[in-house]
């Protein structure tokens, strides 16, 4: 299937590792160039490198959380030039008790998960609007509708982070520039790997058997019953920046495996 994508400038948040480096990789494959972004030049310089063979990629280092660095990163893409993707990746989480995370720990969650993407989409989808072209694409979880009570300030930033998409989406009307985001459920990327491989070998299983019993005890509703990969991921956020997907806008789409039992 032809995406056009091609020669299209994509800006993703958070690209180092994990989806953010499987989405990069796909728009890669389609054509488009590619703007690499994370929090330490050494990590940023090195992915430029390990992909620069795929297609055209720059490196931006930048700390989306925080408002200064924020604006420097749009000052360098528009340096660049127009920026017809924006993809919000960025994202942190860790599984902690409610009545354990602090002030801080809240604020930070919505530095990071949510206001990097108000920041950034404010930036950039006027001048789509403008434009009349435009992808904005918003990187949210399933915690975001199936709230995990270990997990509450991570779902409750990213249920915000669905709704500023919604809302976004609304300001695009009658135009060519659409706004979704998009669910991850559990999903293998090469750090959570590790960590799970390590869990799995000090409860003294084998990874499969680890993997199967927490699916059918942890997530029973799953309904492929695995992790997804990071290219599954990956493919539906390219594809919805496509021109295949023009009449996608303002969409929730999920790609949690059928973790969330629900028609809507």
């Amino acid at each position: 299937m032809e995406l056009n994508l091609n020669n299209k400038l994509v800006l993703i948040t958070g690209s180092t590792s994990g989806i953010g480096k499987a989405i990069a990789i796909s728009f890669l494959k389609e054509g488009a160039k590619v703007i690499i972004n994370g929090r330490s030049d050494e990590n940023v310089n090195a992915m430029v490198k390990e992909l620069s063979s795929l297609g055209t990629v720059y490196g931006v280092r930048a700390n989306v959380a925080v408002k200064t660095e924020c604006d420097e990163l749009i000052n360098k893409v528009n340096e660049i030039g127009a920026l017809d993707v924006l993809i919000n990746n960025t994202g942190v989480f860790k599984v902690k008790p409610f009545v354990d995370v602090m002030d801080d720990e809240w604020l930070d969650y919505f530095q990071t998960n949510l206001m990097s993407a108000v920041r950034l989409s404010r930036s950039f989808l006027p001048i789509m609007l403008e434009r009349n072209a435009g992808r904005i694409i918003n990187i949210s979880s399933e915690a975001g509708v199936k709230p995990y009570p270990e997990l509450i300030a991570y779902g409750v930033s990213k249920t915000s982070l669905i709704t500023l998409s919604r809302g976004l989406a609304e300001m695009t009307k009658g135009t060519n520039v659409t706004v979704n985001s998009v669910l991850p459920g559990p999903t293998w990327t090469e750090g959570f790997g590790a960590f799970i491989t390590d869990l799995a070998k000090e409860n003294g299983k084998d990874l499969d058997t680890f993997i199967k019993e927490y699916f059918k005890y942890e997530q029973p509703t799953s309904l492929i019953q695995r992790y997804a990969s990071v290219e599954e991921v990956a493919s539906i956020v390219v594809f919805l920046a496509s021109d295949r997907a023009s009449a996608i806008n303002g969409s929730a789409q999920r790609a949690e495996g059928g973790i969330i039992q629900s028609i809507l």
